[in-house]
């Protein structure tokens, strides 16, 4: 700031403004009775003093700006001394956690291990102790059922219904010999099913037998297609006519050359050329052939294999149909005892003994 001070000239004259530049000073002008020079000095002095103190303030705050670069870097590396440590311990303790996870699960799978063969060995001792805790009649009742399921299993494949009967008979015996009241319905259910078992295999088999056994008898006697000389219920129509005595040579000369042209031209239809062109070596084995088919039929119904006695018995219908007349009594007798067979090998089922395991299932149930 400046001021202007009064000058001694009175002139009249107007003193007109110089026009400083912008950046020049503003001239500092001295107090009333102080010299320029001593003003000049003062203000120096101020200045440097003032920059002193700046300086001072910019030391000192250097100082403490260092001081505390120095604590954070003291700080930072004991932070980093603490991670590296930590990190440290953490991967040990990863070790120490993978080795005890290891030998943990080693354990847990030998616990498991153990805890399987003790749950198999309590299984074990549960079924002993049930064995050994079982009632007489329990026992007797597992034993009966053992020993007719397994006869009848015996009985399916073989086709003999005695072990079957054996077995029922059996199981009887022992329930009268306990004389418990509580195994009376089993005891009725097995002789109710060794009555029809026996009234079954009686009927079917015995009767089954019994003709394949007229079947196979009557074999040699049953004519072929190509026996001309046995057809036909009458008299053979290929026989040569009786000559009359009393009839006139001319005559009996033409009845005589007639009955030997017709010894050596004969005529008639034939619908299966194979049937009759046997010769008689053949029809020997056609015979012999028939009878083993007839045996297989037998073995086929003793064995309880009824599709392979159904497809003998149609073998034997088509070689009774092709090879032997059908004209005559006996091959016709035979073709209905073959229907008849057929009949009942269709009819024939596996023996069964269902009021038995009902029963039996009832009695091992406690009812």
């Amino acid at each position: 700031m400046s001021a202007a001070l009064p000058s001694d000239d009175l002139s009249p004259e107007p003193i007109a403004p110089i026009a400083q530049p912008a950046s020049a000073p503003a001239t500092v002008r001295a107090p009333l009775g102080v010299s320029p020079s001593i003003a000049a000095a003062m203000l120096s002095r101020i200045v440097v003093g003032l920059l002193a103190i700046v300086a001072l303030l910019a030391l000192v705050l250097c100082i403490v700006l260092w001081q505390k670069v120095s604590g954070m870097q003291e700080q930072l590396a004991r932070q980093s001394a603490d991670a590296l440590m930590q990190a440290a311990e953490a991967r040990a303790l990863a070790r120490q956690a993978q080795e005890t996870v290891r030998d943990t699960a080693a354990r847990l799978a030998l616990t498991e291990t153990r805890v399987g063969e003790v749950a198999l060995q309590r299984s074990q001792l549960e079924d002993l102790m049930q064995s050994l805790s079982r009632s007489r009649d329990e026992n007797l009742v597992v034993d009966i059922e053992s020993a007719v399921r397994l006869a009848l299993q015996q009985a399916e494949v073989t086709g003999n219904t005695e072990p079957l009967l054996a077995a029922l008979k059996a199981g009887d015996l022992r329930i009268t010999r306990a004389a418990q009241p509580r195994l009376a319905p089993l005891q009725r259910a097995m002789q109710r099913d060794a009555d029809r078992i026996r009234s079954t295999a009686s009927t079917d088999s015995g009767e089954a037998l019994r003709k394949l056994d007229d079947l196979t008898r009557g074999v040699d006697d049953l004519p072929t297609v190509n026996a001309v000389a046995m057809r036909g219920a009458g008299a053979n129509p290929w026989e040569a006519e009786p000559v009359p005595t009393d009839a006139p040579w001319w005559q009996r000369a033409l009845l005589i050359a007639r009955s030997e042209a017709r010894s050596l031209l004969r005529v008639g239809r034939i619908e299966r050329p194979e049937s009759v062109l046997l010769a008689p070596d053949q029809i020997f084995f056609l015979r012999e052939n028939l009878k083993l088919k007839l045996l297989n039929v037998r073995l086929a119904l003793m064995s309880r294999q009824v599709d392979n006695a159904r497809t003998e018995l149609g073998t034997v219908s088509a070689t009774l149909n092709r090879y032997f007349d059908p004209a005559s009594r006996r091959t016709q007798a035979a073709a209905t005892l073959v229907q008849q067979l057929q009949a009942q090998v269709k009819s024939t089922e596996p023996p069964r003994i269902d009021d038995t395991l009902a029963a039996i299932a009832t009695a091992a149930a406690g009812r």
